[in-house]
């Protein structure tokens, strides 16, 4: 299976950029902001970026999270604690927790992690290249902080054709 950027991802990274303000690998500041959408007031706000150092983020996070959202790391397939889950609800930043993914849009993809078409709003996550391997996949970041969530792929199901899959470590869920 090739895996690459398409059309689809490439409009989506397009979109995700614009509305950050930033561009692939691209240092941020501090004082920078970005829109992000709530559920809760179903309306987009400006919000500060959060930046932090590694030791700010090791005191909040585990070892294994630290590794997989700060340092993009990866979960073995099937050990994390939302490949399976089938509640209701909202999956949200583990670092910061800002809501990125409707349970409605999860399906189940045989793959071991957690994936779903389509994220709560194009404002919340960021699509970056990923060169790390070859082929090239695409990243998939909070707009917020940045922490690595995971990958999207264009093998994913009606009506998005996307499969964003992400790693438990890097999520938190919130259920309805």
């Amino acid at each position: 299976m090739m895996i690459r950027m398409n059309a689809g991802i490439m409009a989506l990274f397009l979109v995700t950029t614009a509305c950050t303000g930033g561009e692939s690998g691209t240092a941020r500041s501090h004082g920078s902001s970005v829109r992000i959408y709530s559920t809760k007031t179903n309306t987009v706000t400006v919000m500060n970026k959060i930046v932090k150092t590694d030791e700010e983020w090791m005191k909040e996070l585990s070892p294994e999270e630290f590794r997989i959202a700060r340092k993009k790391g990866t979960e073995r397939a099937f050990t994390g604690k939302y490949w399976d889950n089938h509640e209701k609800g909202i999956y949200t930043c583990r670092c910061c927790g800002t809501e990125l993914f409707r349970s409605t849009t999860k399906f189940e993809s045989g793959t071991g992690w957690p994936s779903f078409f389509d994220p709560i709003a194009k404002e919340n996550v960021i699509l970056r290249p990923d060169n790390s391997l070859i082929p090239e996949r695409t990243e998939v970041l909070c707009a917020r902080c940045e922490a690595h969530l995971g990958h999207v792929f264009d093998d994913g199901p009606k009506p998005t054709g996307l499969r964003y899959c992400l790693n438990s470590a890097s999520l938190d869920f919130r259920k309805e």
